[in-house]
């Protein structure tokens, strides 16, 4: 969940956070732990936080970028305010979610890795959202809401109840 009452710029850490950072940052394993807590201020992990992050913790940057990029959860780019995320899981797959994926870019006018013009939404592919048997899925975050059984028909409708 993105702390909105932080609106520091992206090298400007609260105290909490520090804190945590110093009380995570020699355990062993602490970094993926430490990105999730600075993720969640943030919202995503700007090249400055990482930079940071570096510092504050004696970890290599390219350490820190290794495991920002490999895991899709961290984002490097400031996310949408609801972010769209469309399970390409076998079933869900398997009952079309790649159209649903392509339709809901072309609604909102994105591609991979972009913002709607209003700053609303971002659209991400996701391997599994663990509600298969509702298949084709997609949920629209940060505390998602689950939309099951889709039918494309329905996208506009989900896009517009989070346009108002």
């Amino acid at each position: 969940m993105v702390r909105t009452d932080h609106a520091q710029e992206e090298n400007e850490f609260p105290p909490e956070l520090i804190s945590f950072i110093d009380e995570w940052k020699f355990k062993p394993g602490s970094l993926i732990m430490i990105l999730h807590k600075t993720q969640e201020f943030f919202g995503f992990i700007s090249r400055e936080a990482a930079n940071r992050l570096a510092q504050l913790t004696g970890i290599p940057l390219a350490r820190i970028y290794g495991v920002i990029t490999f895991y899709h959860f961290f984002k490097t780019k400031k996310p949408g305010k609801h972010i769209m995320s469309v399970c390409l899981g076998t079933a869900c797959y398997l009952k079309g979610t790649q159209d649903f994926l392509d339709e809901a870019r072309k609604l909102l006018k994105i591609a991979p890795g972009e913002v709607s013009e209003d700053g609303l939404f971002s659209v991400d592919a996701v391997r599994c959202i663990g509600c298969c048997g509702l298949a084709p899925v997609l949920t629209v975050g940060p505390a998602p809401d689950t939309y099951g059984k889709l039918t494309l028909d329905m996208l506009p409708g989900i896009i517009g109840n989070y346009k108002k």
